[in-house]
């Protein structure tokens, strides 16, 4: 009797392990790839990113748009009086020279106390700009700084160092960190 090899169970563990052997070694295992992405699926996501860096985009510039809105709206309030300060600064000048002359002339009878009174209402003026704001330069003594000083002219005064201001002419104010106006100022030359 013929044995047939494929009914023999001997043999064919054999066969069969044989050709696990070589599916082993000539077919090396792959992960199983992850079905693509279609085209228009590729196109939607580019869009969908698109769109979303547009949002965010926009979302940050309405948050700048806010902060600076708030940042204008505080300066706005904080300098709201500059120009009703700015104008009020050469009546205050006249006033100063008014009552400089004033004191300046003795001749008349009871003249003191006019001047007194006019001594009066300045100190209250000035403590008026002071509580708004306006803060006066002074300049005299000081090194010369064109950021708060406007030079008129030179004088020669071995006594101070070179760039000092040795007189002011008008005084400067500023209303916060802004410069309302400017000191007038005579500066130190050494020849």
């Amino acid at each position: 009797m013929k044995k047939n090899p494929t009914t023999d169970p001997a043999k064919h563990q054999e066969a069969a392990a044989s050709k696990e052997d070589a599916s082993d070694q000539a077919v090396p295992q792959t992960p199983q790839a992850e079905p693509e992405a279609s085209a228009p699926e590729l196109n939607l996501q580019a869009e969908v990113e698109r769109y979303r860096d547009q949002a965010l985009r926009a979302a940050a510039d309405l948050e700048n748009y806010r902060k600076r809105m708030v940042r204008e709206k505080e300066e706005a309030i904080r300098f709201a009086n500059a120009g009703l300060l700015e104008k009020l600064l050469p009546i205050l000048d006249n006033f100063e020279l008014g009552l400089e002359a004033a004191r300046g002339d003795t001749s008349a009878q009871g003249s003191k106390g006019i001047v007194d009174g006019f001594a009066m209402v300045h100190r209250q003026l000035g403590d008026f700009l002071v509580s708004s704001g306006l803060q006066p330069i002074d300049a005299i003594g000081q090194p010369f700084d064109p950021k708060f000083h406007e030079a008129l002219g030179h004088e020669t005064d071995a006594s101070y160092a070179e760039g000092v201001v040795l007189r002011q002419l008008r005084r400067g104010y500023r209303l916060a960190d802004r410069l309302i106006r400017p000191s007038s100022v005579i500066v130190n030359k050494l020849a």
